[in-house]
């Protein structure tokens, strides 16, 4: 049987219209896929241009109303910006609810804008078609080394695992202090990493704190561990600023 997910934004007519023809493109033989918004407009031009610039087929896309789906059932729904997660977050009781936070390319308005947000998009895709194939979460047997190896693939995720590695538990705004980027360019490097079994999370208070995952297999500890060992470089400065951090909320410890 087909697992169904929805995805949700604002208006329908950009990101999670392109989530859905991505999906729906990458793995339809495996999920059954829609989307929605909270306040559906009409479909981006830009956005179905993208998508068929790159071989994806836009027959059938159009804006839909959350009100539309909202009876259904769906085992994953996953919003795309944090108005819809905000606002979607009883709208199927037995589903996963998964928040992914991508700017919105229509603010921009430039084919340049939408494709990145595209190729961002297919990368989460990815990554979620492989750890989502059978179970809602990964088990440490089910670790794929494509998944893995993808997930640490980027300079900025690999050392945010190196950072945590090192400090135990780290929240968002420590590590946006440390890396010196955008909150929501940490967020979704985070949620990468989370997809792929790599990271989990707690909430203490007001922070959500990030740590490595558990039941981590002993090969990807391993490899972590020599990584660090050998590349202190890649959270030299990071660590640094993280150090000078002014008001860094009390350190969590696992």
């Amino acid at each position: 049987m087909k697992r169904r997910v929805l995805f949700v934004c604002t208006a329908n007519s950009a990101r999670s219209l392109m989530a859905e023809a991505l999906l729906r493109h990458m793995a339809g033989d495996r999920f059954e896929v829609a989307s929605a918004g909270t306040e559906p407009a009409e479909p981006h031009p830009l956005a179905l241009q993208v998508l068929q610039e790159a071989g994806i087929p836009v027959a059938g896309l159009y804006s839909k109303s959350l009100s539309e789906l909202q009876g259904q059932y769906w085992d994953y729904v996953i919003t795309l910006c944090e108005k819809a997660a905000r606002e979607c977050a009883n709208v199927s009781s037995g589903a996963q609810q998964i928040a992914w936070d991508f700017p919105d390319p229509a603010e921009a308005n430039r084919h340049a804008t939408f494709a990145l947000t595209l190729k961002e998009i297919r990368e989460r895709i990815g990554l979620f078609t492989l750890v989502h194939q059978k179970e809602t979460s990964l088990k440490p047997a089910d670790y794929n080394p494509v998944t893995v190896f993808k997930a640490m693939a980027d300079d900025l995720r690999l050392a945010a695992l190196l950072l945590i590695k090192d400090q135990g538990k780290l929240c968002v705004c420590e590590l946006t202090e440390a890396f010196e980027v955008s909150q929501p360019k940490v967020s979704r490097h985070l949620a990468l990493l989370r997809d792929a079994g790599l990271l989990e999370t707690e909430r203490r208070g007001q922070w959500v704190y990030y740590y490595l995952h558990p039941h981590l297999p002993g090969w990807v500890v391993r490899v972590l561990e020599e990584t660090a060992r050998n590349n202190a470089a890649l959270i030299g400065q990071p660590l640094a600023r993280l150090k000078a951090m002014a008001d860094r909320p009390a350190v969590q410890c696992p």
